[in-house]
């Protein structure tokens, strides 16, 4: 049995008594039952999915993927591919908005180059990891974007990734990405995934005018209509409209899933990734946390037809996991506040007058 094979074996359903056993001593906090709202939902959510009534934290880890697509030839995006690139030295080298995040967190931060169209490994970044698929993706557009065995390699890329960072400590992982053109493909992928229609999903990206925009909606739907015979098989169709950090980011949901690992979601990209990774095992949502809806396209759109429930909303559209590491803050919080309140007993404080 291949790695992509076992991990989805091992998939099961979330622990209810760990989240029963998790309210019980909620309500035992010295406080108002109730009274931290939606976190104490996130404490029941962490103890299910954790299988761990007392919610301990171990640490958190932030996975960035970066790779290009052959799709963006198709001028979908305001920058040129070379960016990709730049911005993978950026993240290594600790300038961008994520290596900022990672560091204030105290969280790993795991760089991974999955298919970026310059290959620097003759002078190898440093702190990046080097899982290429290929130099991009072909263009979703005329082709399939990947094969079967590329899709298969770069989801098995993204389990291995979150295996190394439940190994080094991580109860808590974040997915994020980095690719010129990526919002193309998702847009592409949550069309198929929900039935959202293409000028619905589509956004800006890195600042599209409206000529671009129209474009854009157009390479969607033509790629739509290409591939529409295969759309009904999840591995297929993230194969056809996916990308390599794409499918990689669904690797993580799968094997946090099967580990036991909360995934926090981060934005428009990262959604894509979760609704193919859910495709793959329906009812995988239960096991992640969705961090932010991002003001890229119609990611509200996508998540509210998804049920799916952000954590936060503020305006962001960065990516790079970006918003996944803000919510895994709140996330920690929560946790914190858990296990270092005090019960009514301990505290010897009165309870509520029955």
């Amino acid at each position: 049995m291949d790695l992509l094979e076992e991990t989805l074996a091992a998939i099961g359903p979330v622990d209810t008594s760990a989240a029963a056993q998790a309210t019980a001593r909620l309500d035992a906090l010295t406080k108002p039952q109730g009274s931290l709202g939606e976190l104490e939902d996130i404490v029941r959510r962490y103890a299910a999915i954790r299988r761990d009534p007392t919610a301990r934290f171990g640490g958190g880890a932030l996975t960035v993927f970066v790779a290009d697509h052959g799709v963006a030839e198709e001028g979908v995006s305001a920058y040129p591919q070379a960016v990709t690139a730049e911005m993978l030295r950026n993240i290594a080298s600790g300038g961008a908005a994520i290596s900022v995040l990672a560091r204030h967190f105290g969280y790993q931060l795991r760089i991974i180059d999955v298919g970026v169209a310059l290959d620097t490994r003759s002078q190898a970044l440093p702190g990046v990891t080097y899982r290429r698929i290929g130099a991009g993706t072909r263009n979703l557009a005329r082709e399939p974007a990947m094969s079967r065995e590329q899709t298969r390699a770069a989801l098995e890329a993204g389990i291995e990734t979150a295996h190394a960072a439940i190994d080094d400590g991580a109860t808590l992982i974040g997915i994020g990405e980095m690719g010129i053109g990526n919002s193309t493909p998702a847009a592409a992928l949550l069309a198929a995934f929900t039935g959202l229609k293409s000028e619905e999903l589509a956004g800006r990206g890195t600042g599209l005018d409206d000529s671009g925009m129209r474009r854009k909606v157009a390479v969607i739907e033509r790629a739509l209509s290409l591939h529409g015979a295969v759309l009904s098989d999840p591995l297929a169709a993230l194969g056809a409209l996916g990308g390599f950090e794409i499918a990689a980011m669904a690797g993580v949901c799968l094997a946090g899933a099967a580990k036991g690992v909360p995934v926090v979601v981060d934005g428009f990209i990262a959604t894509a990734a979760a609704a193919a990774a859910e495709r793959l095992s329906p009812g995988l949502f239960a096991h992640m946390f969705f961090a932010h809806c991002s003001a890229e396209g119609g990611h509200g759109l996508a998540l509210e037809r998804l049920r799916a429930r952000p954590l936060l909303k503020l305006g962001m559209r960065l990516g790079e996991g970006s918003g996944a590491a803000l919510a895994m803050g709140m996330i920690e919080s929560a946790l914190t506040l858990y296990r270092e309140m005090a019960t009514f007993g301990s505290a010897g404080v009165s309870g509520k007058i029955q």
